[in-house]
């Protein structure tokens, strides 16, 4: 068994225009592609919504890429959704803005720290929150302290991870072969040995309220966690 470790990853301490960073997000563009991370959070959203939603979150969104697929794949069925994409940094782009627009898609980003946005008072009730590639970066403690607070938000919360292991960790040290440059290259096995295995994850999640919790890797080396309150008797 690979020992968790959570270290800091250099893409987070980049400007946002730095150009390693702009080539290290398109990097990561490509990645969650062949990871198939959007599948797999729809996947997930599929279970556990049971009515079209209109207000969705996701935490560390980045560019906004991997739910503009979903949106892509969704937009069809699920109309006049509201999207708050968070991250630290605002990297949501005119192109990518215009692109949810024309799906009937409302989409804002929020640049701040998430346990900052986590703690405003004036959120909607949200039919799920999402997270992609971005639990890894905080210890166990962080991780119960964040959940917490998504659960009282939230009636549903789905994440995929890095899964940790020595097949996703060999993955990691092969991303060169894509043309992933340096800071990718490195992060990339900073991300695997960071992420999660078996129900490391569902042990930090609040054990009161009436959870029902899924845990379990999906594809070769992500690792995808879903919970959904369950509705009352």
């Amino acid at each position: 068994m690979l020992r968790r470790r959570v270290e800091a990853e250099m893409l987070d301490h980049l400007r946002e225009d730095d150009p390693r960073a702009v080539r290290s997000r398109r990097d990561l563009r490509r990645i969650n592609r062949i990871m198939g991370n959007a599948s797999i959070v729809d996947s997930l959203l599929s279970r556990c919504l049971s009515r079209t939603p209109l207000q969705l979150a996701e935490l560390g969104a980045g560019d906004g890429s991997l739910l503009l697929q979903l949106a892509e794949r969704r937009a069809p069925t699920w109309r006049n959704v509201t999207l708050s994409l968070i991250d630290l940094q605002n990297l949501l782009s005119a192109p990518t803005r215009t692109a949810f627009a024309d799906l009937g898609w409302t989409v804002r980003g929020v640049a701040m720290d998430v346990f900052a946005w986590l703690e405003r008072e004036d959120h909607p009730r949200y039919d799920a929150i999402i997270a992609n590639l971005f639990l890894h970066h905080f210890e166990f403690d962080a991780l119960s302290r964040l959940f917490r607070a998504v659960a009282q938000m939230t009636e549903c919360f789905v994440a995929c991870e890095p899964r940790r292991s020595r097949v996703a960790l060999l993955g990691s040290r092969l991303v060169g072969a894509i043309g992933a440059n340096a800071v990718t290259r490195g992060d990339a096995v900073l991300s695997v040995r960071a992420g999660f295995r078996d129900h490391e994850l569902s042990a930090c999640w609040p054990r009161n309220g009436g959870w029902r919790v899924s845990e379990a890797g999906a594809g070769l080396f992500s690792h995808a966690f879903a919970a959904t309150r369950r509705a009352p008797a």
